[in-house]
């Protein structure tokens, strides 16, 4: 990404949601994608996710903790392999926490320890649709970290899948958590910009790691 004139803002774009740019540093976002890249690996690696429908996501996903698929969690990958899923590492869980504390303030960091992680990996024609992350028992919000190419997220209300929303860039390293009133607000991805991840970041594509509290009792 060529240097801009002027840095880009920490921005609240909503009520408890705040987008933090370039919030991970260099060696956190080589650290995260050689994780992400072990993780990918079968059994309980990168999959296609189907929808109750007949349809696929084109965004494709691995999970650590529990493993989410529509509309549920379980302790396998249920919809693929069958294989038990990734443990979800403590280190992840404390980086969640950090970027709470610093995106929302040291009060709204989660008592309960982040213990899912939804990795979506997105190619040029890859998107999301609007939807709500609701299928926790929890409250807590909701971390993201951006690695790769640059996207537009879209980000609306809880009431709403439609408008009114806001369009952010989210690029390589950026940040973005949603707690409080905006919890449970819809959001997506219409798209990727493909070519725009830094060279040295050797990753063709999006990935997007987004860190949850489950509220669920332990197995």
């Amino acid at each position: 990404m060529d240097a801009e004139l002027f840095p880009r803002s920490r921005v609240e774009v909503a009520p408890g949601a705040v987008h933090v740019p370039e919030w991970l540093t260099p060696s956190q976002r080589r650290g995260l994608l050689d994780a992400c890249r072990a993780w990918a690996r079968p059994p309980a690696g990168l999959r296609t996710v189907r929808t109750p429908g007949g349809g696929t996501m084109t965004a494709r996903q691995v999970c650590l903790g529990r493993h989410w698929y529509p509309y549920g969690y379980a302790s396998t990958v249920v919809d693929g392999d069958g294989s038990p899923v990734k443990p979800f590492p403590g280190w992840l869980g404390d980086l969640g926490r950090r970027a709470v504390a610093d995106a929302l303030g040291p009060d709204a960091a989660a008592d309960a320890p982040y213990d899912i992680a939804l990795i979506n990996f997105y190619d040029a024609r890859a998107r999301m649709g609007m939807h709500r992350d609701s299928d926790e028992r929890s409250g807590a919000p909701v971390v993201s970290f951006s690695l790769g190419d640059t996207c537009v997220f879209r980000f609306g209300t809880p009431e709403s899948r439609s408008r009114p929303c806001t369009d952010v860039e989210l690029r390589d390293g950026d940040l973005f958590v949603f707690g409080g009133p905006s919890r449970f607000a819809y959001h997506g991805v219409p798209r990727v910009r493909p070519g725009t991840a830094p060279p040295e970041r050797g990753l063709t594509g999006r990935l997007n790691i987004t860190l949850r509290v489950s509220g669920f009792a332990a197995d």
